[in-house]
């Protein structure tokens, strides 16, 4: 997997914005990037007729390059080089899938707003159409990587996060851990005790994890985390448990082992990415 040179931050000028550039400055220097673009689309169209009158003198789109510009330098702490790039573009995802394309984005970094109204919606269709890596950052995040986790389902698919995170390994030495939920089979439940299940199904998933970990590229160190889902999903579960064991980043692949289209997401990332998350969450694209 090709390391992380060039990163994208979307901004949209509200209080997200001083977060994502904050961390993107940490990012940068964590994993020796070399060059960090932040781009933000001015809404033409949600201009009123009234308010239209009010800027036709006014160069809005100089006050907004300047606006911003003054917020990266008070905010960027990093010695990376940064540019900041400012369209009217009437369809903000065919602007951002073009930059991603000409300044050949490794990983783009959008803000999680908790799920206000409408906050997702263009993420969610960036995540799904660029080809890059994507970061989803929500408010007042640490600006931390000790303990990484890597949510695996033991498919092809979740392969590509371990290749990423040996990537992340050789540029600092973070602590990783692969992280798998399972369930046991509850529809056998009124013919099986499930005492007896248990300790089966945990050597069952012991045995896959060891050997799914023999064949992915990673060359550090990388414990095991298995966690038994019960009645709750996996979503939910990840999310519980990741708090409880103060998890800086959370890694998944953006496809499950039942993923058929390309365009679709695992159903466990996307339940992950519509959840109010107070972590970063790391969605890892081919």
């Amino acid at each position: 997997m090709k390391p992380i040179k060039n990163i994208l931050v979307g901004l949209d000028l509200s209080d997200i914005d001083q977060d994502l550039i904050k961390y993107s400055s940490f990012f940068a220097d964590s994993v020796g990037v070399e060059k960090v673009y932040f781009v933000h689309n001015i809404k033409r169209y949600e201009i009123s007729e009234m308010l239209e009158k009010e800027l036709e003198n006014i160069d809005l789109e100089e006050l907004i390059t300047d606006e911003i510009n003054e917020t990266v330098e008070n905010n960027f702490k990093s010695e990376v080089e940064w540019e900041v790039l400012i369209s009217d573009d009437p369809y903000t995802e065919s602007l951002i899938s073009y930059i991603v394309n000409k300044y050949t984005i490794d990983l783009l970094i959008m803000g999680n707003k908790n799920n206000d109204e409408g906050s997702g919606l263009l993420a969610f269709k960036l995540l799904r159409t660029t080809r890059c890596q994507f970061l989803w950052i929500p408010k007042n995040t640490n600006h931390s990587m000790k303990k990484v986790w890597i949510g695996t389902d033991f498919s092809n698919a979740s392969k590509k996060c371990f290749t990423f995170a040996d990537f992340l390994n050789s540029e600092h030495n973070f602590e990783f851990e692969a992280v798998h939920v399972y369930n046991l089979p509850i529809h056998f439940s009124p013919y099986v005790n499930n005492s007896k299940i248990e300790p089966k199904m945990k050597d069952y998933v012991d045995k896959k994890f060891d050997n799914f970990l023999k064949k992915v590229r990673f060359n550090g160190k990388i414990n095991q985390i298995k966690i038994l889902g019960r009645e709750a999903n996996v979503a939910s579960k990840l999310k519980k448990e990741a708090y409880k064991n103060n998890v800086d980043l959370l890694m998944v692949a953006d496809k499950g082992a039942n993923t058929i289209s390309n365009l679709t997401l695992g159903s466990i990332t996307e339940d992950l990415f519509n959840r109010e998350l107070k972590i970063p969450l790391l969605i890892i694209k081919d």
